[in-house]
């Protein structure tokens, strides 16, 4: 779960439009909650020649990760570029400590800074939105979250408190840990990816016996039912396709189109599957028999904001 990483920084050029435009990578702060925030912004090459705005995805990295580490660990940026989309990795607030690991308050989880003080990551990521919206050429309608373990589990609470801002979101190795009910504004589409090897977040729930903090973790099945039944879904069972090395899950009966899908792999374990495997000792392989940036992107890629 924890990944390190050191931050790069290049200059800025004015288009004509006035937008400012960044080759290859922006890195900025903002204020928000009376805290200096950062992050990193990715741009395609092509979005010089767009003559209209792109669709942006918010990418945040697991607890003790920073923005940097997930973007070269994911290789997000490498499909944004292939695709066409903007890339943002916003990094977590430090915790308390020699290491300050970064984390992100997902409700329950994580972190003393994030978590047990209350860090608003929630307004820091509508503030995110609203500034990158509109500095650059970025659909609002059409803006996307994916995460990674902690970074997950944001996405989760993203999805009860921000479904104004946010079309779609896909989590990775990381369940829901809000404390509150979540009553959305809106019907949220989730793709989930977790690998039946992975012994920090279970996707049965429970605490992982390679677990850091010890945190216990809502199952995957009880996070996805939550939308199943706010998307008014036909079956509380959804549709299975095993696959070689794999299986998928999907409710496609659901309200307005909604749909849900969730990947299971065999491979793998507590890692962004398709993507580099950490450097630390302890981290685990990545899955090899589904590309995490592939199956996201062709997903979230077909919902936008009303």
């Amino acid at each position: 779960m924890l990944a390190l990483g050191a931050a790069l920084s290049v200059g800025l050029v004015q288009s004509p439009a006035g937008h400012r435009v960044v080759t290859p990578i922006d890195q900025d702060t903002l204020r928000h909650d009376g805290q200096v925030r950062t992050y990193r912004l990715h741009l395609p090459p092509s979005y010089a020649q767009h003559t209209g705005p792109i669709p942006l995805l918010i990418a945040l990295h697991g607890g003790g990760g920073s923005g940097q580490q997930f973007e070269t660990q994911s290789g997000l940026s490498d499909k944004a570029d292939r695709e066409g989309f903007a890339v943002v990795y916003p990094d977590g607030q430090a915790n308390p400590g020699v290491l300050g690991l970064r984390t992100w308050n997902a409700g329950w989880c994580c972190g003393q800074r994030a978590a047990t003080q209350r860090t608003d990551d929630v307004g820091f990521v509508r503030q995110l939105i609203d500034k990158l919206t509109q500095t650059y050429r970025l659909d609002p309608k059409r803006v996307y979250a994916t995460g990674h373990s902690n970074g997950a589990m944001l996405c989760y609470r993203l999805a009860c408190e921000l479904p104004d801002k946010i079309a779609a979101i896909a989590p990775n190795a990381g369940t829901m840990q809000v404390k509150s009910a979540c009553r959305p504004a809106r019907l949220m589409p989730i793709l989930h990816i977790h690998s039946a090897q992975d012994h920090n977040v279970p996707y049965n729930g429970g605490v992982g016996s390679r677990s850091l903090n010890g945190q216990w973790n809502p199952s995957v099945d009880s996070s996805l039912t939550v939308f199943a039944k706010l998307a008014r879904c036909l079956t509380t069972k959804p549709t299975v396709h095993p696959a070689n090395g794999y299986t998928v899950y999907k409710w496609t009966t659901c309200e307005q189109g909604t749909e849900l899908h969730f990947y299971l792999t065999d491979d793998g374990g507590h890692s962004w599957p398709g993507g580099q495997k950490r450097v630390r000792r302890l981290g685990d392989p990545p899955s090899m028999v589904v590309n995490a940036n592939d199956l996201l992107w062709a997903f979230v890629k077909n919902y936008t904001l009303p």
